[in-house]
């Protein structure tokens, strides 16, 4: 039982942060008219794959806290690092998952809050959750070293680059060729 638990857990969340990224970059894309075509391609699939993103990232975080209890119980052989670090890296990833759960009830419902909450605060959070999210995925995530350290960085990087090349753009210091249409 915890074998078959640990492969679904790790399929779901080699699933869950590809999701989860292109759910950050197509909402980078989403409000933002001067990258044309990848604007228009956003505003088509972004709720959709991030709500796609949130229901395979719960996914992942219910199969594992089963994992993770079956390694604390013995049940299932502990990882090739410390059970403290396993733990700290478990418990990276369930501030991932609240910091996203609260941007998704923001985002459903803002007036569940004291104050209606605008887009950017939802968004901090979408944003605060994928940030712990990547930082679970590189803290135990080891299972796949040589997979996730080289796009890891990579991609993360790319992400910064397209958020400080949409700032540039919504401040007009930078004209994006996409322009045109």
């Amino acid at each position: 039982m915890s074998e078959l638990v640990w492969l679904l857990d790790r399929g779901a969340a080699l699933v869950a942060y590809p999701l989860l990224y292109l759910a950050v970059l197509t909402g980078i894309f989403y409000n933002t008219e001067a990258f044309g075509i990848l604007h228009r391609g956003a505003q088509r699939v972004h709720i959709e794959l991030s709500v796609f993103a949130m229901i395979v990232t719960a996914l992942h975080a219910g199969l594992g806290i089963l994992d993770s209890w079956f390694v604390v119980t013995g049940q299932a052989p502990a990882p090739a690092y410390s059970l403290s670090y396993f733990l700290g890296g478990v418990a990276v990833g369930v501030g991932a998952l609240l910091l996203l759960v609260v941007a998704v009830l923001g985002f459903t419902d803002a007036t569940r809050f004291d104050q209606p909450w605008g887009p950017r605060v939802v968004h901090a959070f979408a944003y605060g959750g994928f940030v712990f999210a990547t930082l679970h995925a590189a803290a135990i995530g080891t299972d796949l070293t040589g997979l996730i350290a080289p796009l890891l960085g990579s991609t993360v990087t790319f992400l910064v680059y397209v958020l400080l090349l949409r700032l540039l753009v919504l401040r007009g210091t930078v004209a994006v060729g996409a322009t045109a249409q």
